[in-house]
């Protein structure tokens, strides 16, 4: 649980993770908050980001990957070059708390920075360390360990359900 603001993670293996967190991101938007979204993992120009660009500046979206692919698909080589360019979305992502310029921080697919090895606990620990205590921070991605849940003061798990017919 973080002694900052409110931290919200979206995890599990179903879909609308994203979805659910743009959805916050609205939400707040429409009540005059400011909200940045970062997004990792997916390539530059994730099919999402061009719907949601039209909600530009209420909802100010960043991605600093180069790549067209997403991360998982990348060869060796490929995956190091990216990993510069994550690393510098994720200190944009703590300039971004400690100038408090948000009142919404949406990180989607950042848990996936850990189960890949890419960050750690610490990495994750520094930026709730600069969660103002009025922001939020919502994290998305498929796995949570125990360790992350932790530090969550609330979790959505969306999972599919496959009915034979």
């Amino acid at each position: 649980m973080s002694s900052n603001g409110r931290v919200h993670i979206f995890s599990g293996d179903g879909k609308g993770k994203t979805s659910a967190a743009i959805g916050q991101g609205i939400k707040a938007a429409s009540t005059g908050k400011s909200v940045v979204m970062i997004q990792f993992l997916k390539g530059k120009d994730s099919g999402e980001f061009d719907i949601l660009r039209k909600l530009e500046p209420d909802i100010k979206l960043f991605s600093f990957e180069k790549s067209d692919e997403i991360f998982e698909d990348l060869s060796e080589e490929r995956r190091r070059d990216e990993i510069q360019n994550i690393e510098n979305g994720i200190h944009f992502a703590h300039k971004v708390l400690t100038t408090g310029v948000c009142d919404l921080l949406i990180l989607d697919e950042f848990l996936g920075l850990i189960d890949t090895g890419i960050i750690g606990l610490d990495e994750l620990k520094g930026i709730l360390e600069a969660l103002p205590e009025t922001a939020e921070l919502i994290l998305t991605g498929i796995n949570v360990s125990d360790a992350v849940r932790e530090l969550a003061d609330d979790m959505t798990t969306l999972t599919t359900t496959v009915f034979a017919r």
